[in-house]
């Protein structure tokens, strides 16, 4: 199935896929049992912890509890499909870490949009009064996936 990859490293990375969803769930159970919802916690003088649902894509985007909820979901379960097929074909140990960190925060996120009917955002980093929108672990493995994925077809000269 993963071709002429060791069985080490492929043990390594289902170890990490797993790992980072429990991971992204336990922080936001615990963000679900400690805080109320748009209760803020300051952590740091720049992050705070404030409880948010999100209905929409990253960031809030089509944040609306309708038949978009419907629409994103669908949307990605496709993509988490497609990333799966990636990662079976591809024999690139680079692509394929980042695959992992992308489809373990799509699963992390998809996991609250089928249990809870959105998924729960807290991390809230700001300068001053201007705040990024809130998110969550789940969406941290995504932003970083994507990032070494471009860094490495880039500049790395490796193909999909």
């Amino acid at each position: 199935m993963f071709g002429k990859h060791s069985n080490r490293s492929v043990k390594l990375l289902i170890f990490l896929f797993f790992f980072l969803i429990i991971f992204d769930q336990l922080t936001k159970n615990l963000v679900i049992q400690k805080l109320e919802l748009y209760e803020s916690l300051s952590f740091l003088p720049f992050v705070n912890f404030t409880f948010v649902v999100n209905y929409g894509f990253a960031f809030g985007f089509l944040n609306n509890p309708s038949i978009n909820q419907l629409i994103v979901s669908f949307f990605i379960l496709s993509i988490i499909f497609y990333f799966v097929y990636l990662l079976i074909k591809t024999q690139d140990q680079i692509f394929r870490f980042s695959l992992v960190l992308i489809l373990s925060g799509a699963l992390g996120n998809f996991i609250d949009r089928i249990f809870r009917g959105f998924v729960i955002d807290f991390i809230d980093v700001f300068v001053s009064q201007y705040h990024w929108p809130a998110f969550n672990f789940a969406d941290s493995w995504i932003t970083i996936g994507f990032m070494i994925m471009i860094f490495n077809i880039l500049f790395l000269n490796k193909k999909l």
